[in-house]
């Protein structure tokens, strides 16, 4: 059976079971896995003709090994991808010699989040009926996370659903996918602040979940729910194959906020994956390209991009790359991770901590001008729009390219139409919104706007889960 430790060291080791439902360790941490899975290069080339689904189960059972049924895992892969829009559920798009973006937006809410969020649904249903409980998911979002656990979730027997996103600070398209979503057990809490304020109550709930009376657990959406990582490093593998990987190592450039996703990226390599190199790339909230670039870890104000989905100044994630970094030393760890959150100084890694990153990590922070700059270069040489977060990627992507014989895949993290504001300011028409969405502008949002008060979101979500 998988077991599952806290990076901090100091919390008891889990099953996948109880990590599904669990989110923050107790001490604080993030959980990862105690043995990271490995597979040989014979074993991954065995994979290349695979679809989707099947490469999914063989990437993703050991993870869930003990605790999900092989068979009932391949179940609700097959239903998850059978709903994308796309056959082959990531295709890619060529848009140069070498350089690709890997589409990962033909989920139901147009976002690569669904191609964990749904599997995340079905994951905690089939555990939940099991252990005949009830959960509460409390979860931030800066954009995309929201309606892709709404939509992942809403079927849910078993749970109630609480998603907090910035008043006024996410597009008119993110919101409306996740406030027009109706059922009993679905609530958005618009706040009266940023990303990274409604970020903090969800993690000051998870550390005191007093305010549930004992009566339910909270469950975690955001990327600090391992499930998202484990279903995320599938498409990295997906797409290697494609282009005659693992014979030949693959780049990947992958926009990124919380650091989630390209964690997935470093988690493909670690199992046998030939990767080369990944780009953090980053909008103007570029905490960790100044880390990368410079060893200096300091969290400044946020500030509001057309790439909202990135509008992140503390990334979650990166403290499972710390981790390894450190050696999977917890206690020193712990100590950093104090200094990191004080948010009141400059910190630094030990500089051979930082080597160790930078053999296969580079950075790159892209401005608003540069981004608008990218979309118009792209559509002109190829027809191809990209949304402003792909954009980012394509661009940190040339800017810091190691080796132009090793295929370049970006991912393509959102559909344009997601991004009017971004889409518009390009000079461009906005595409039509699929035909399942095509209705959305017209249909009746539900949602609460609330201030930045931990008191009164908690006292709010028990009100709505006991009045049940």
């Amino acid at each position: 059976m998988m077991k599952y430790i806290s990076t901090r060291g100091n919390a008891p080791e889990l099953s996948f079971e109880d990590v599904l439902l669990t989110g923050l360790a107790s001490d604080g941490g993030l959980y990862v896995p105690k043995d990271v899975p490995t597979f040989s290069l014979e074993e991954i080339s065995s994979w290349r003709d695979l679809p989707y689904a099947e490469l999914a189960h063989k990437v993703i059972y050991p993870f869930v090994e003990g605790s999900v049924d092989a068979d009932a895992l391949q179940k609700m892969i097959n239903e998850v991808y059978k709903g994308f829009g796309h056959k082959a559920v990531a295709p890619l798009q060529q848009l140069d010699n070498n350089e690709y973006v890997l589409e990962l937006f033909h989920g139901p809410t147009l976002a690569f989040k669904d191609f964990a969020l749904q599997l995340l649904g079905r994951l905690l249903d089939y555990i939940l009926e099991r252990r005949n409980e009830k959960v509460v998911i409390m979860g931030a979002t800066s954009g995309d996370t929201g309606s892709a656990a709404i939509e992942g979730t809403k079927a849910c027997r078993n749970v109630d659903i609480f998603i907090l996103h910035p008043h006024n600070k996410v597009s008119e398209v993110q919101r409306r996918q996740m406030t027009t979503v109706s059922g009993d057990n679905i609530f958005n809490i618009a706040i009266e602040g940023n990303f990274d304020q409604a970020q903090d109550m969800v993690k000051a709930s998870f550390g005191d979940q007093s305010f549930l009376r004992g009566e339910r657990k909270l469950v975690a959406v955001n990327s600090i729910n391992w499930a998202r990582i484990m279903s995320q490093i599938v498409y990295y593998f997906y797409s290697s194959l494609n282009l005659g990987g693992p014979l030949r190592p693959i780049s990947y450039s992958v926009p990124t906020g919380n650091f989630g996703d390209i964690f997935a990226g470093y988690m493909a390599k670690k199992m046998g994956l030939p990767i080369e190199q990944l780009i953090i790339a980053t909008n103007s909230n570029d905490v960790l390209h100044r880390l990368m670039s410079k060893n200096q870890y300091e969290v400044r104000p946020l500030k509001h991009t057309l790439t909202p989905s990135m509008d992140i100044a503390v990334s979650s994630n990166f403290e499972r790359l710390l981790f390894d970094l450190y050696d999977q030393n917890g206690v020193e760890l712990a100590a950093l991770m104090t200094k990191m959150n004080a948010r009141d100084d400059i910190v630094s890694l030990s500089e051979d901590r930082l080597a160790k990153a930078r053999e296969i990590f580079d950075s790159y922070a892209v401005d608003e001008h540069a981004t608008i700059d990218t979309m118009k270069q792209v559509f002109a040489e190829t027809g191809y729009l990209l949304d402003p977060h792909t954009a980012i990627g394509v661009k940190a992507a040339c800017e810091c390219r190691r080796n132009m014989k090793t295929p370049m895949i970006t991912l393509g993290t959102a559909h344009p139409v997601k991004f009017e504001d971004a889409v518009k300011r390009a000079g461009f028409d906005m595409p039509e919104l699929p035909h399942h969405l095509s209705d959305l502008m017209t249909r009746e949002e539900r949602m609460d706007v609330l201030p930045a008060d931990i008191d009164m979101v908690q006292q709010f979500i028990a009100e709505k889960t006991f009045a049940q």
